[in-house]
């Protein structure tokens, strides 16, 4: 016997091995195996099982299978080949996203010694072990207290510095039991407190309850769009949905784009549904994943609530997915392979699994939008916020009109936002402000020759970072400090600092309002685990005033204390040569305005801008999303970008600029003549042409959707373009191939 094995490199090419007589029993496809790779160990897959080799030569044989590594699904295996068909991957990564391979692996779960009182002990030497050992008689008195719970050892050391060796005395005396025992308790740092809430349907709400509850007794796999306007409401109808799942005996994947959004939810559902849920997010420990992906496998949890990789999560009888947010760009993998969306992959699990799949936004993806027009999806509708809530009012203010009254200019907090903030804190309201750039400046420049701050390896400014005094690039990660004193140029230690981060608008908010309790939710202030929980549940508990962060705050929270929201920036990101950059600030605008008013009391947003006039800037203040969506199908069908058409990106990476762009042009030339309905574009450079000291091209592939064959042809056009014979293509440079990307940059 014989196995075909695949590797998580990047190479389409499996290896062939002999199965020896004594593994063969174990030997399934799917079996995780330990081979011999060159001059080392790795692990694979058996993606098939043969009985003859066309090999010729010696054959080395498969080291180890292991029967103890979760086998997957006939289901998720389905979706791993599926996966690396679509995404052009190589079937081992693919396995790696769905099983990966570092999980399980030597691992055992931490031991620790736990104390219990022994019922048969001989109490009547009690009186002599007070006298003689008064510390024992303490630590026993404790242990029996606690009975008929076990007591962990380690919280003793309050009472003895070495409690281990006081209640092995104990024991030798016959008055407690020792034992260890693996710690089954995955600490949750990331959830809040059970959130407690009073519902009382709508009528909007009881219709989409009573269709979800139709389609998901159909047991047949069908998928909704829920359009639900920010405050509609969108959380209560995921747990009636799963409440229906559960009753069915089904089970449910939850997914959230941002970590951020994760505390909230999961509070919410831990009222609801107690413990049976799994929290699946990139911050868990080796340990903490491990234990929750067994807890997942063996069924003991019933809903899983994570970010994109949750899609794979082993779970039993599954029959409910939501997306939510699922517009958020988050949602795609961009490196490494395979560069799924998981949204996408939620469709492709739901069609294997026979499932609902709810796809929620208030500003769905164009795509999505599209689909729903179609009639590719169901239309579920909220177009009422809940309760008494009104949607809030807004007020777009123009900074270069403000610059030319006051004479002040970079303004950064207008007079009027300045005005609101005041206000909110006279009432005790609570403020949200949006800034979508972090740091303190995103560009710093010499005041005497005019050189800006670069980053060597990306060819694009550093962003200075105040509190820490660093340069740091956003893109690959390098921070200077000392180096950066003195101006390359000129030597000049003048320097300007150009732009507004979020860390430049704190300062500026402490200043203004030096009273005011002021806290910052960026990537740089949430890198511990629970820094972000307890940010987020203060702000809740009404021990913040002002909350200014990112993006990463400007969508799904529900803050019932918010009266008001301000956009420093509304223009960020707004003028980027992509094609979706108008779609993405118009769902920024909409998502953070949608933060105010949830509560009892009305609220307002503020929006600060330079480009008033812009035709996005003014959907987004009048919040009418059917209408700015139908002029954005307008242009794309013009253009004959999605979802009017499948795109690829093919990106060429490599350190010497000359030999990426022979490459990319070697591959253009072999584009040409490919199909009717194929579009080539490039090949051209990168909008980020230098990244960490590499070289990048790209060519783009339409391939457009009125050629209805076009999607299979463009999939077997690039797998005889590149899986054959992609090494021997591009030598030391690297090719990415993007399967639907969100970004052309």
């Amino acid at each position: 016997m014989f196995a075909e094995v695949s590797l998580p490199i990047s190479s389409f090419q499996t290896f062939t091995y002999a199965v020896p007589e004594n593994l063969r029993k174990d030997a399934i496809v799917s079996a995780r195996v330990d081979v011999p790779f060159g001059n080392r160990k790795v692990s694979g897959i058996i993606v098939s099982l043969i009985h003859k080799s066309s090999f010729d030569g010696q054959l080395k044989s498969i080291i180890k299978i292991d029967p103890s590594t979760p086998i997957l699904s006939k289901e998720l295996w389905k979706l791993v080949k599926w996966i690396s068909h679509y995404y052009v991957a190589p079937i081992g990564l693919a396995y790696n996203s769905v099983l990966p391979f570092s999980l399980l692996k030597d691992y055992s779960p931490r031991k620790s010694w736990f104390a219990k009182f022994n019922e048969s002990a001989n109490l009547s030497t009690l009186e002599n072990l007070q006298k003689s050992s008064p510390k024992q008689f303490l630590v026993y008195n404790i242990i029996k207290k606690a009975s008929p719970n076990c007591m962990r050892i380690s919280t003793l050391k309050d009472i003895t510095s070495n409690p281990i060796s006081v209640c092995k005395a104990l024991e030798n005396k016959g008055f407690i039991n020792l034992f260890k025992k693996s710690e089954e308790h995955v600490r949750d740092n990331i959830a809040f407190s059970p959130v407690k809430k009073k519902i009382i349907y709508n009528k909007e709400q009881i219709e989409v309850i009573d269709n979800i509850k139709s389609s998901l007794k159909l047991k047949k796999f069908s998928s909704n769009l829920l359009h639900g306007v920010t405050g509609s409401g969108k959380t209560e109808i995921f747990i009636e949905s799963i409440k229906t799942a559960i009753e069915m005996g089904k089970s449910s994947i939850v997914l959230i784009p941002e970590i951020s959004l994760t505390p909230q939810i999961a509070g919410r559902f831990k009222d609801v549904f107690g413990e049976g849920i799994s929290l699946w997010h990139s911050q868990l420990t080796k340990a903490q994943r491990a234990k929750t992906w067994d807890s997942i496998n063996t069924g003991e949890s019933k809903i899983v609530i994570g970010a994109r990789s949750a899609i794979f999560s082993p779970i039993k009888n599954l029959g409910l997915i939501i997306v939510d947010e699922e517009h958020d760009a988050s949602y795609k993998q961009e490196s490494p392979s395979p560069r799924y969306h998981a949204r996408d992959v939620a469709i492709m699990r739901g069609k294997i699994e026979s499932c609902l799949v709810l796809l929620s936004s208030a500003t769905p993806s164009l795509e999505t939008f599209y689909n729903y027009k179609v009639k590719k999806h169901n239309y579920l509708s909220l177009p009422k916020r809940y309760g008494f809530a009104v949607y809030p009012k807004v007020k777009v203010v123009d900074l270069i009109d403000e610059s030319r009254e006051t004479g002040k200019f970079n303004i950064i907090i207008s007079g009027t936002l300045q005005q609101k903030i005041e206000e909110r804190l006279n009432n005790n309201e609570q403020v949200l402000l949006i800034q979508n750039r972090r740091g303190y400046s995103p560009t710093v420049k010499c005041s005497d020759c005019g050189n800006i701050v670069m980053c060597a390896g990306c060819k694009t400014p550093l962003t200075f970072h105040k509190y820490d005094n660093n340069f740091k690039c956003h893109i690959c990660g390098f921070i200077g400090n000392n180096e950066m004193d003195n101006c390359k140029e000129c030597f000049s230690q003048n320097f300007l600092y150009l732009g507004t981060g979020t860390q430049k608008v704190e300062n500026i908010l402490k200043q203004t309002f030096p009273s005011a309790r002021i806290a910052r939710v960026d990537y740089d202030s949430t890198k511990k685990n629970d820094s972000l929980v307890k940010v987020l549940q203060s702000f809740l508990n009404g021990e913040i005033d002002i909350l200014l962060g990112t993006q990463m705050i400007s969508k799904g929270l529900d803050f019932p204390g918010i009266t008001l929201v301000g956009i420093i920036n509304a223009d960020l990101g707004l003028h980027i040569p992509d094609f979706r950059a108008t779609e993405r600030t118009f769902q920024l605008i909409y998502q953070a305005a949608g933060r105010a008013g949830r509560g009892e009391k009305a609220g307002e947003v503020i929006i600060q801008t330079y480009d008033k006039k812009n035709t996005v800037i003014k959907a987004a203040s009048k919040l009418d999303l059917e209408k700015y969506y139908e002029n954005m199908l307008n242009d794309r069908i013009g253009l004959n970008y999605p979802p009017f058409s499948w795109v690829t990106k093919i990106e060429f990476i490599g350190k010497n600029s000359k030999s990426v762009f022979s490459l990319s042009n070697k591959i253009r030339s072999n584009f040409l003549g490919g199909y009717k309905g194929l579009e080539v574009l490039g090949p051209a450079p990168c909008f980020k042409e230098k990244v960490n000291n590499q070289y990048r091209f790209q060519i783009i592939l339409k391939s457009l959707k009125k050629h209805d064959t076009n999607s299979n042809k463009l999939h077997s056009f690039i797998s005889q373009n590149f899986i054959e014979n992609r090494a021997s293509l591009s030598g030391s440079n690297k090719i990415h191939i993007h399967i639907d990307p969100i970004s052309m940059i």
